[in-house]
């Protein structure tokens, strides 16, 4: 049962992961303001490819043979962007 559930999750968080990756794309405005602390430089394009990366990373949390590798990619990802917006501030 605790599977049923765990994959529940996992489905879910990815499925809201490749929204927001995707609204990236569809509604670059949104994400300006909180992108262009961490890259106030060419925020046009961090914001794309913060979008191709979430999106990558949700569809790696819908399937349980790459559902591992997403979660570190998440969590390498997290880092980078911590990185960023300390370095930036």
């Amino acid at each position: 049962m605790a599977e049923k559930k765990s994959s529940r999750g996992a489905t879910l968080a990815g499925l809201s992961l490749v929204g927001a990756g995707l609204a990236h794309f569809v509604a670059p405005q949104v994400f300006e303001p909180i992108t262009k602390p961490a890259f106030p430089r060419d925020t046009a394009r961090h914001i794309k490819t913060n979008g191709t990366i979430e999106t990558a990373l949700g569809a790696g949390l819908l399937f349980p043979q790459t559902r591992k590798l997403a979660v570190l990619g998440a969590l390498g990802y997290g880092a980078y962007l911590g990185v960023n917006a300390a370095r930036n501030r």
